[in-house]
């Protein structure tokens, strides 16, 4: 008995299930085609925003190429003009282009003298919103707190800096400088040598910056 239960039960849920689908196919059907078509969308937006990253990459390696074989004999008024193509390419660029470009244009205003506007760009890459990857936001941030050191409040240009001491940031030998220098002006030797001291035993700090912090400390030491 037990098994003609069953196989009654087995039937009812198969005629439920007919009964279903030939309520529903029509729904169903569409709701896979809506998927598909979710689908489709989704990988056509990721291949032309790969063409967009190609066009951008093509153009920023123009631009940037064009400058760089100027860049030498460059004046003032030729630096702005520069900067402000690199500007008006950001404006249309993704992301990560357009934060590159940001960064070459604000070195090109700072060249002219222009660190009011230079300093505007720094900002703007190391902005939470900005898109830029880690190590070019960490730069920007960088780069400003180089320029408002003896503009800005100490305890603001420190503040900045202390984010990037950090082990595993690339910029961290460079930031530990600035801070000794800090250091050193505010009359703190002990915590300067200190950051000198790892500067000069880090492997991964440049030779030049080295030789640096190994000559900041010897005038320390008198």
């Amino acid at each position: 008995m037990p098994d003609i239960f069953d196989e009654v039960a087995e039937d009812l849920r198969a005629e439920r299930t007919r009964e279903f689908l030939m309520r529903y196919a029509g729904a169903l059907a569409g709701a896979a085609a809506f998927v598909l078509l979710a689908i489709g969308g989704w990988k056509a937006w990721q291949w032309h925003r790969h063409q967009q990253d190609l066009k951008a990459a093509d153009r920023y390696v123009t631009l940037t190429s064009q400058i760089g074989q100027q860049e030498a004999g460059l004046t003032k008024s030729g630096a702005i003009g520069d900067a402000k193509r690199l500007v008006d390419f950001a404006g249309t660029a993704p992301a990560g282009y357009a934060n590159l470009a940001r960064l070459r244009a604000a070195a090109l205003y700072a060249q002219a003298g222009d660190l009011k506007t230079a300093g505007q760009l720094w900002a703007a890459v190391a902005a939470p919103n900005s898109g830029a990857t880690p190590p070019v936001h960490d730069l920007a941030l960088l780069l400003l707190a180089q320029h408002e050191m003896g503009v800005k409040p100490d305890a603001d240009v420190r503040a900045r800096l202390a984010t990037l001491n950090k082990p595993g940031n690339p910029w961290q030998p460079l930031a530990q400088l600035d801070l000794a220098l800090l250091d050193m002006k505010a009359g703190k030797t002990k915590s300067a040598h200190g950051l000198l001291e790892e500067v000069s035993a880090d492997p991964a700090s440049p030779p030049n910056l080295r030789n640096l912090a190994q000559g900041l400390i010897a005038k320390l030491n008198g």
